[in-house]
């Protein structure tokens, strides 16, 4: 694990964190300086030839700073510190079909929503399964359980309580999220230092239109195919079907979902809603007319689904998360 206070052009290259400025970029607040590496050494089932982080920024068809990360080697949370910490932290996995991580339309811009409201969170950039790694489509879930064990391990250093951490995800990052939810206590690699003692469920779970069938028709067809290849097995399809993997230990969960999503049919998260009922798990779910695929905050202003991070943060709150 790394910490940096401060990082300079050159160091940001090595952490994939610079793209070429742009007047979109320009009106960006600064990137958080504090960032932690998951992995003391090599990830798990690392190539030998380590992808190296690209980063691209798609402003010039977005119209706004939207960097994406491919070929992940490093992964790492991204710390937005609140001025005023209510002891909770939520860890965000952004989306992006299991081939990009959405740094800032799903990540960072949703960090500094929470980090207003008191909130500590982390960004996580976790590996991708199109990039050589071995068993491949476990990276993602093994990123996700180092990074709650990480943050939990040094909850005091970041402010936070070790048992208010809630996680995170959107479109695919929510397939991590939920993967997270009901399979934190699968053993997905071995423990490589003290912090893999720590728990990996995490106190509450957020899922935000999120991938969770992998079986056709309602799966996405991209994320499925990125994650299990281009004909996975029914054993396969069921394995990572999250509805199908909840049990009375899934956390309490938050859903948003839009039902003209045409990327990610609204059936994942109503699929996951049932299971979670039929397991007795407490869940709270937002179901909006409009708003498609992807909106993150930014993108659904003026509409109703952007009322989702403050419907979210009063959920955390009756749930227990803050601890004022």
């Amino acid at each position: 694990m790394s910490r940096s206070s401060e990082i300079d052009r050159r160091a940001l290259v090595g952490l994939g964190l610079a793209a070429a400025p742009t007047l979109a970029a320009a009106q960006e607040p600064p990137d958080p300086a504090e960032v932690l590496e998951l992995w003391p050494g090599r990830p798990p089932g690392a190539p030998a030839d380590l992808p190296q982080d690209v980063v691209t920024d798609r402003a010039a068809t977005s119209g706004f700073q939207d960097r994406i990360a491919t070929r992940v080697g490093r992964p790492r949370l991204t710390v937005f510190r609140p001025t005023r910490p209510n002891g909770a932290a939520v860890i965000i996995a952004p989306g992006g079909t299991y081939v990009r991580v959405v740094i800032d339309k799903e990540g960072f811009e949703t960090a500094r929503r929470l980090a207003q409201a008191g909130v500590t969170a982390f960004v996580l950039r976790y590996r991708l399964p199109i990039d050589g790694w071995v068993n491949a489509s476990e990276v993602p879930l093994q990123d996700a359980q180092r990074a709650i064990r990480l943050v939990r391990a040094h909850a005091a250093h970041y402010g936070v309580h070790p048992r208010s951490v809630a996680m995170m995800g959107f479109s695919a990052g929510g397939h991590v999220a939920a993967s997270l939810a009901t399979r934190h206590a699968d053993r997905t690699y071995a423990a490589v230092d003290a912090v893999d003692a720590q728990d990996a469920r995490p106190d509450l779970s957020a899922l935000i239109y999120p991938v969770i069938d992998m079986s056709l028709p309602h799966a996405n067809r991209g994320s499925r195919e990125s994650l299990l290849g281009r004909a996975p097995t029914p054993e396969q399809e069921t394995a990572y079907s999250l509805h199908r993997r909840v049990d009375p230990t899934t956390p309490p969960t938050f859903l948003v979902h839009a039902m003209d999503d045409q990327s990610v049919p609204v059936e994942n998260s109503l699929q996951y809603l049932a299971a979670l009922r039929a397991a007795g798990v407490p869940a709270e779910a937002h179901l909006f007319e409009e708003g498609g695929h992807g909106f993150g905050i930014r993108l659904i202003q003026g509409k109703p689904a952007a009322a989702w991070p403050d419907l979210f943060l009063a959920w955390a709150e009756r749930r227990g998360l803050f601890r004022r």
